[in-house]
């Protein structure tokens, strides 16, 4: 980069931004980020995006040329359904009528939404960005209401809005699936409880994600929607058999039929069709390198 570009990470302090912030600093990025709570860094600003002053102050004092906004409840079982709009459908649209008010337009504005938008694809095992969003959670409606309020702001704008599926690696919440695998082995446990062992869905990497987050926003395109995956399934069961492996024991598995859901798709997976029409060829971390990673962190 010829000039110091600033990128703004909304939510810099969570399990993406931790990573995405070494990521883009080490790409030369001067990095700055909004924060929940006080950081000791003089970079991370505390912001309630649900308060249109307070991130029209932030932004205006960082003045950035690139903008990645992860900040969000992420957790689909939360159960506050007045905080999860309120972050992430308000909580966005603050941010944008922020961004737009800048003396100089960012170069890129990077949202992430979420494959939970897909919901209930009638038993289609690979989605696609073409397919009309039928959510079923609050999580998803949240983020589906957030894509289309984004849409309106795409004439001053530009922006890209991202539809992550699963990914994973160290340092993730434990009430996550992967990391609730790993960290019985990491405590030796004999026994762990499941859901249906045989199912294959998207288990990436989080350097993977934070490498195809760099070339989203240092690319061209422009006022598209795309899903940020590989279309990898994976299943549980060889989870386990390679967590059996690189522990060196084998954990007894029962599965918990309260962790099943009934006429659950078997492999369900997204679409990179259109990411790799976007960004270059991303060499991908294996599913064993990710969990040997997140067992010896």
């Amino acid at each position: 980069m010829a000039s110091v570009s600033k990128v703004l990470i909304t939510g810099i302090t969570g399990f993406t931004g931790k990573y995405l912030s070494v990521h883009l600093s080490n790409l030369g990025y001067e990095v700055y980020g909004t924060t929940a709570s006080p950081s000791q860094n003089k970079n991370y600003l505390k912001c309630d995006l649900r308060d249109p002053e307070e991130i029209k102050l932030v932004v205006n004092q960082i003045q950035p040329t690139h903008v990645i906004h992860l900040a969000g409840i992420s957790f689909p079982a939360e159960k506050n359904a007045s905080l999860i709009y309120g972050v992430n459908v308000i909580g966005t649209c603050n941010l944008l009528d922020a961004l737009t008010s800048l003396p100089e337009t960012p170069k890129k504005v990077i949202l992430a939404s979420s494959a939970t938008v897909y919901g209930d694809q009638g038993g289609q095992e690979v989605l696609h960005e073409a397919m009309c969003p039928h959510p079923i959670n609050h999580y998803g409606c949240s983020k589906f209401a957030m894509e289309q309020m984004a849409s309106n702001y795409k004439t001053k704008l530009p922006i890209i809005i991202t539809r992550p599926f699963n990914y994973t690696g160290a340092g993730q919440e434990g009430h996550f699936l992967i990391p609730k695998i790993v960290n019985h082995f990491k405590e030796r446990k004999s026994h762990i409880e499941l859901g249906n062992l045989h199912v294959e869905r998207e288990f990436n990497d989080i350097r993977d994600v934070c490498e195809i987050y760099a070339k989203l926003l240092e690319g061209e395109t422009r006022g598209e929607t795309v899903n940020l995956c590989t279309g990898r399934g994976v299943s549980l069961l060889s989870v386990i058999d390679m967590m059996n492996e690189i522990a060196g024991y084998e954990i007894e598995v029962s599965v918990n039929p309260a962790f099943v859901r009934a006429n659950e798709i078997k492999r369900l997976v997204g679409s990179s069709a259109k990411l790799k029409s976007i960004v270059d060829k991303i060499e991908l971390t294996p599913i064993h390198s990710t969990l040997m990673a997140m067992y010896e962190a």
